[in-house]
This record gives C-alpha cells, sequence and structure tokens, in this order.
C-alpha cells in the first residue's frame, strides 16, 4: 500500500488535469493540502476522477484559500470518512468519530478552527499478514504564523492541540493513525537550510509542540561526518517526550541531510535547495515498526513550491462497497445534469426561430461557448438581448436599422496638425450630383460628405468659380488613400497620394512618435551589476506594508542560497532612484 501526501499550492494550476497528476504519483491514497478551491469554484473534472473518488474540505470564509483533498483509488474506497476535526462540520453518518477531550476549547474557538478547511479524516479496512485492521489517515494543512499578526500565531497552536487530541483520541479507539500532510514548521535543525539565521530556533513554539507530539528523538548523530548519500538502518526511538507518533522519514533516514520539502519560488530557491523540511508522514509507532517499508521524499516531482512525500506499507487495503457520504460523486451538483438557472427564467417558445442565433442553447457548455467567443457579434448586437425573440409588435421600418456607431479614432490623430481641408477640382462641378464623381477624402472618421469639410466653404459656392477648391490631392493628409468610385458604385484601383517617405517628412508628429513617446514612458530603469557576479540584476518591489511598500530595488539574479555557496545570490541590494 503506497499513500503520498503533497502541498500542491492550487489544484486548478495542473494543467493536464488532476487525472494525470494521480496516475503519475501511482498511490492508492494521495492527500492534497493547500487546494485553492471553494464548493462553488469546485468542477466535475476535479472532483470527479475516473479510477478514484474524492473527499474535499473547503474554506468557509476566503475563496482561493486553504483546503485540502484526499483521492482514494477504488480499490482503497474507505468506510468512513469526515471533514474537520472538531466534528461539527459531520451531519451524516458517515463518520469517523472520537473526538477526544475538547473542553479547553470555547464552542466560537473550534468552528473558526474548522472554518478554514484544514483537515479530511478517511478511515479505511487493510489487511495485515493475516489480521484485518482499522487504518485512520488524518490529511491537514496546519496554519502558517504571520509574524506580524499575533492572532494567527496562537490560531496555530489551537490548531496543533486540537489536532493531537483528535489523533490521539482515535488511536485509544483500536484503530491505527496516520497524520500528514503540511504542518508548516521544521522539526530539527537538520530540516531547515539555514538554522544559525532564526533565533531561539529550538524555542519555536511549533518545534516545542513537534517535540511532544513526537515519541522522542533521535540518537545524536554527528551529520557532518556522514558522507552524502550514505543510508544507515532505521533508529529505534524511545518515549522520552510522551508523544505517540513516528515522524517516519527521520525513522528510516535518520541523519541524511539537504532533505527539504518546500522551497521558495520568488527567490529560485529550489535551484540550489536552500529550503525547508516542513511536510510530514506521521505515524503511531505499532504501525511504523510492523507495516512500514519506507519513508521518503520525492524532489524530483515539480509543479509546486512543494514536493511530495511517500510512505510504503505492507498492509493490502480493503475497499468499501459503498463510498461514504462525504464522497464528491454524492454532491447535488454532481449527481445529475446541471443547469444554468437563466435556464428556467428565459420564455421558451415552441415555435422554431427563423434566425438561429435567437434560438435558446441546447446546453449549457454551447451557451458559455457563444458567450466567451464573440459575446459582441451574436448577443450584444444592436443591444439585444441573447435568447429573447424579436416583438413582433415592432414594424419591419425600425428592424431595418442598424446600429451606427462612431468608429474609434486613432490615437495619434489628437496630435496632428489641423490642415486646412479642401476639395480637389474634381468636385467643382457638383450642382449635378448623379453626374459627378466622387472622391472618398482623408476626413476625420464618419466624415464622407462636402458639408464635412471646413466650415468655412459655402457649399453654394461649388457652382462658382473653380480656383477656390482646384487643389493637388498632395495637399491633402498623406497617409490615405483616394478611392474613385465609377456612376455605377463599383470601387476602381486606388493609388496612396503621398509615399510613405514623404509622410514622414510632412508629418512631424508621425516620423517623431518613437521620441514622443520614449519622453513620456521612459520604461523601466536600467539594471546595474551585482558586485560578486557582474551580472544584471533583477528590478524588485517591496510588497510588504511600511514605509517602503511600493518602492523599488535591485537584487542579485541569482536563486536564494546558502552564504558558502558560490552559485547562489551575492548581498548586493540598492534602491531605485526615481530621480533619474
Amino acid at each position: 500500500m503506497k499513500i503520498v501526501t503533497w502541498n500542491i499550492n492550487g489544484v486548478r494550476a495542473f494543467k493536464g488535469g488532476i487525472k494525470k497528476a494521480l496516475d503519475l504519483l501511482d498511490a492508492d491514497i494521495v492527500c492534497l493540502q493547500e487546494t485553492k478551491v471553494t464548493r462553488d469554484l469546485l468542477d466535475e473534472k476535479t472532483a470527479i476522477v475516473e479510477g478514484y473518488n474524492s473527499y474535499f474540505s473547503f474554506s468557509r470564509g476566503r475563496t482561493g484559500y486553504s483546503g485540502v483533498a484526499t483521492f482514494c483509488k477504488d480499490s482503497a474506497t474507505p468506510v468512513a470518512a469526515e471533514e474537520g476535526l472538531t466534528g461539527l462540520l459531520t451531519s451524516h453518518d458517515g463518520a469517523v468519530g472520537y473526538y477526544g477531550d475538547q473542553r479547553d476549547f470555547s464552542a466560537e474557538e473550534l468552528q473558526l478552527l474548522d472554518n478554514e478547511g484544514r483537515a479530511v479524516i478517511t478511515q479505511h479496512k487493510v489487511k495485515c499478514t493475516d489480521s484485518e485492521k482499522t487504518l485512520t489517515l488524518v490529511n491537514v494543512y496546519c496554519p502558517r504564523a504571520d509574524p506580524e499578526k499575533p492572532e494567527r500565531k496562537q490560531f496555530k497552536l489551537q490548531f496543533y492541540r486540537l489536532l493531537q487530541t483528535r489523533a490521539e483520541a482515535i488511536l485509544e479507539s483500536g484503530s491505527h493513525v496516520i497524520v500528514l500532510g503540511d504542518v508548516n514548521t521544521s522539526h530539527k535543525p537538520i530540516d531547515h537550510c539555514d538554522p544559525d539565521e532564526i533565533e531561539n530556533f529550538h524555542d519555536h513554539p511549533g518545534r516545542r509542540w513537534l517535540n511532544t507530539f513526537i515519541i522522542g528523538e533521535h540518537k545524536e548523530a554527528n551529520c557532518n561526518n556522514i558522507e552524502k548519500g550514505e543510508e544507515t538502518e532505521p533508529v529505534p526511538q524511545t518515549s522520552r517526550n510522551g508523544g505517540k507518533f513516528i515522524d517516519t522519514f527521520r525513522y528510516f533516514h535518520p541523519t541524511r541531510t539537504n532533505a527539504f520539502t518546500c522551497w521558495s519560488t520568488l527567490t529560485g530557491a529550489r535551484q540550489t535547495n536552500y529550503g525547508t523540511r516542513i511536510d510530514y508522514i506521521f505515524a503511531d509507532q505499532g504501525l511504523v515498526e510492523t507495516q512500514f517499508l519506507e519513508a521518503d521524499i520525492m524532489p524530483e516531482v515539480e509543479g509546486s513550491d512543494h514536493c511530495p512525500v511517500q510512505g510504503q506499507l505492507c498492509c493490502i487495503p480493503l475497499p468499501s462497497p459503498k463510498c461514504p457520504p462525504l464522497c464528491t460523486r454524492y454532491m447535488p451538483e454532481f449527481t445529475g445534469r446541471q443547469q444554468k438557472l437563466s435556464r428556467f427564467l428565459v420564455r421558451v417558445n415552441q415555435e422554431p426561430f427563423r434566425d438561429s442565433m435567437d434560438s435558446l442553447p441546447s446546453s449549457q457548455e454551447s451557451e458559455e461557448v457563444r458567450e466567451n467567443v464573440s459575446p459582441s457579434e451574436s448577443d450584444f448586437s444592436c443591444g439585444k438581448r441573447k435568447g429573447l425573440r424579436p416583438d413582433p409588435s415592432v414594424t419591419k421600418k425600425s428592424k431595418t436599422k442598424k446600429c451606427t456607431a462612431k468608429p474609434q479614432a486613432n490615437l495619434l490623430e489628437f496630435f496632428r496638425p489641423k490642415l486646412n481641408q479642401v476639395v480637389p477640382s474634381s468636385l467643382n462641378n457638383c450642382g449635378n450630383k448623379e453626374k459627378s464623381t466622387e472622391l472618398a477624402l482623408p476626413l476625420s472618421p464618419g466624415s464622407t460628405t462636402l458639408d464635412k469639410l471646413d466650415p468655412s466653404v459655402d457649399k453654394d459656392r461649388c457652382h462658382g468659380t473653380s480656383e477656390t477648391l482646384d487643389t493637388t490631392a498632395d495637399e491633402l493628409v498623406c497617409d490615405h488613400s483616394t478611392v474613385k468610385q465609377d456612376r455605377s458604385g463599383s470601387r476602381a484601383s486606388s493609388k496612396p497620394l503621398c509615399t510613405e517617405e514623404d509622410s514622414n517628412s510632412r508629418s512631424p508628429v508621425t516620423g517623431g512618435s518613437m521620441g514622443f513617446w520614449k519622453s513620456v514612458l521612459r520604461g523601466p530603469p536600467q539594471p546595474p551589476l551585482c558586485k560578486v557576479h557582474q551580472e544584471p540584476c533583477v528590478l524588485r518591489t517591496v510588497k510588504k506594508a511600511g514605509p517602503n511598500m511600493g518602492r523599488q530595488f535591485f537584487v542579485c539574479a541569482r536563486p536564494q542560497g546558502h552564504v558558502s555557496n558560490p552559485q547562489a545570490r551575492c548581498n548586493f541590494f540598492s534602491w531605485v532612484d526615481k530621480s533619474k
């Protein structure tokens, strides 16, 4: 039996879909953290995966935040499943139960602890040698303690206490227990890339809690004298700290260094392996000593700022014939064909429409495609609402009216110098409109007739002398073309009035547009070279609240790493001078 835990940093981030990721992990049970999906955003493709049954916990307060999910192969279908640690979210018969003593928590605290979707518990039947055992998996995503929010530190410690209370209560009921997920605390200095930079490392409240949760400490070992990649036999543990669970990775690899599961993506720290080990598989002592074959990290698997952690057991899962009620396939939105609410509010006429674009969509998918592909062309043309039949009371005359929206002008038109627009001599004889040929003048958008020329030109003067209107086409705006039409209205060949070279020379705005925009939009400042590597730096912006929020600075472009690593980022730092 294989189990995997992985903080995926968003379940919708998988380009190939969750099915592909699950198949690549090839585990009987996959526990995911930080799914960042609420129930209203959960789609059927993610919730119902062929060959698996899934169980989700959602954040009730924020969208795109927290959340955990457990995917079980059909061959490892659980007999019970429950959301949360408190029992307050359980309203069905398929709960796991055994909540322990919660008298130290108020009712409001219990509700808040389960309000962020941080735990899913599944209970399985497994066959160990010749006996059948009960195995309970607690999939958790422990909170992060924001240094600037003291209340979150207290919240994190309360979650730890509630997790320990629930796990130990289930263990005392006679079931084997595995607690796995993102604990958000590195336990020992060996689990941190640079523990010397952390003041009072061992006094961290999260590490002190881990000392009470884990059965004991491993035998002291001088990690500096152990060659990289050297493995030793599992080290037995003692009940020195009074805990009831074992860190399975350290049980099999007590002295392995640089074994991390989380790296900063902002600094590229994964390239230099500058991270921490905060993802664990904890199990009770009896299960580890009798059933666990291996536990290891999987840093080669990418796709998140965390890597998966796997555990191998010799026991065999016994599937339940029916999924627990918490299973996502029983959610009302996935039990049948879901339709949009607008389908029930739009009046449907039994007669077929003449225009296929006016008919109601046959399915939700086709309607969404129409909305996303060309809403301006089909659904909102001339202000007509989608799905509504035209009113028969509207006359034919009103139907023939078309929406004539004024075309949007070019931005450079506002910077062009105003030229005296004149009419070529071909329009001299305009008394007979039927026989005169028309010349498309390069006017402003929408100006196609003579009365839209210079207001000083009187239309009656067309019958006078031709000297006032006699000019050449070259005196017009040069970036347009003349289009002559014959008497039947067909277009003739077009010829540009001037070349591009002449246009640039005659229009100072067009020719100097590049220089104009360079003077307005300076762009980002030129990066300096870092002092150590002599390489161009990268531009960063301060996003932390404070007096420097919004300011920009330059740092070395290399990934973050230990100070002893020459390939890592140097300590170059420089503020951006806004005056330059």
